[in-house]
């Protein structure tokens, strides 16, 4: 049982203060690191450094909540670039986090609602039954219905910008970030954050998106209910099934992998092809799993819009030919910010070849009719390749500040869609299948 609580840090102080001494564990942990180093192999050293910083900066994001916990979670998504330690630890943001306590709560629903939970609902339990990184959710019924109640945590709002002012130099070393117009990213980030915390937003997308792709068979919605909704409340119907990470853990069935890697990528297609809207957060804390093995999406609260000017040349650059003739693939390069004005010759060499050898591997799902998604020598060569350059001396020297900003959410998409894909072990995926439905 996770021990609640009562309070957030909520002032910028207080909250930095928490980073720093974060900080200085990791600190700690460098020193231990060195001398580890006269004993033990590199590796094994290195192994153990990982382990120790991965646990303090969790440990560190996960009392702070908010965005320094969700920038936790994208960083998890992105397994082939971190290190084995830090994916593990925060790939657990994405479910154990400890609650707030329920005073807490009752007083979050007296500010919104000018009533307790019990006067609104015929029953609610003021223990949460899930803890996420904006928000928890309890358990209630009103008129014989199941309902989910979604609560954001007090000052996560308003602590969006510090905290990623915070949490940037890490972003900024870990991912060689140079350059004056970096902030680009950081304000994309930002801006989603700030969307995130509104749950106004989040019921008008999720009504918007169930309603749009309840024709993909297969793919289950909850109905959301405004009359008990908020901009920091959302209550919804109750959903029964279970995270799609415990039901990959032991299923063996692969006809259900399959019907339902194939509803996840239809889901996935529809939007980004039809709609040009894409729900980006695409963890297995946000898919439930039906005892009849029917997919059910929740929470809608990170949708990325993909503009044209974005959409045409990433995806002309998924198609095999343009990958393979150098002008055009050049030209796709320039245009989606990759290549830059000011890059050197040495520059311009590197980042084509590490685009081409990227985007060969990446785009393979769009070259064929029907795909194995749970090949593991598909995900072991892109690992590897995250592994290549994530060590690559020569990147280190480079500016690493490159792309369109509109590539964070929909790599970030594209990353966990395939590693969902993957845990599903889908064999037999028709690409295009999202076209007839």
């Amino acid at each position: 049982m996770l021990k609640t609580i009562d309070t957030i840090p909520v002032s910028k102080i207080h909250r930095a203060s928490k980073l720093v001494q974060t900080g200085a564990k990791v600190g700690i942990n460098y020193l231990k690191y060195y001398g580890d180093k006269l004993v033990n192999t590199e590796d094994e050293a290195k192994e153990k450094l990982n382990k120790n910083n991965a646990e303090d900066i969790y440990d560190g994001l996960k009392k702070l909540k908010g965005s320094a916990l969700k920038v936790a979670q994208m960083l998890s998504m992105e397994k082939s670039v971190l290190p084995q330690a830090y994916v593990e630890k925060f790939s657990l943001s994405q479910f154990s986090v400890p609650p707030l306590s329920a005073p807490l709560v009752v007083k979050t629903f007296k500010k919104y609602f000018g009533k307790a939970p019990d006067e609104i609902f015929d029953t609610f339990n003021a223990n949460s039954v899930n803890a996420a990184s904006i928000g928890q959710v309890h358990k209630a019924e009103k008129d014989g219905k199941n309902l989910a109640v979604k609560i954001q945590y007090p000052g996560i709002a308003n602590s969006i910008s510090s905290d990623l002012t915070m949490v940037k130099p890490i972003a900024v070393s870990m991912f060689n970030i140079k350059g004056k117009d970096s902030d680009k990213y950081f304000k994309e980030v930002e801006d989603k954050l700030i969307e995130e915390t509104n749950y106004l937003i989040e019921i008008k997308q999720s009504k918007e998106i169930s309603e749009a792709c309840k024709h993909i068979p297969n793919l289950y919605f909850p109905k959301y209910y405004e009359e008990f909704s908020s901009e920091r409340i959302i209550t919804m119907d109750w959903m029964h099934g279970e995270h799609l990470s415990e039901f990959t853990a032991y299923n063996t069935d692969a006809q259900k992998s399959n019907k339902l890697g194939q509803a996840l990528w239809d889901f996935y297609m529809y939007q980004i092809h039809s709609l040009k809207k894409v729900h980006a957060d695409p963890h297995p804390g946000n898919f439930l799993i039906s005892k009849d093995a029917n997919l059910i999406a929740l929470d809608f609260g990170c949708m990325k819009t993909i503009p044209l000017e974005f959409y045409i040349p990433y995806f002309e650059l998924a198609k095999k030919e343009n990958i393979q003739n150098p002008e055009i693939f050049k030209q796709k390069l320039v245009e989606l910010e990759i290549l830059r004005d000011d890059d050197s010759p040495e520059e311009l060499a590197f980042f084509t070849a590490m685009f081409y050898d990227m985007l060969s591997l990446f785009t393979q799902p769009f070259h064929k009719e029907v795909f194995d998604f749970s090949n593991p020598n598909f995900f072991k060569k892109i690992a590897e390749l995250g592994e290549r350059y994530s060590k690559s001396t020569e990147l280190k020297k480079m500016n690493g500040n490159r792309g369109s900003k509109h590539f964070i959410y929909i790599n970030r998409t594209f990353f966990g869609l395939y590693n969902l894909m993957f845990d599903l072990k889908a064999t037999e995926v028709h690409i295009n299948n999202y076209k007839i439905l």
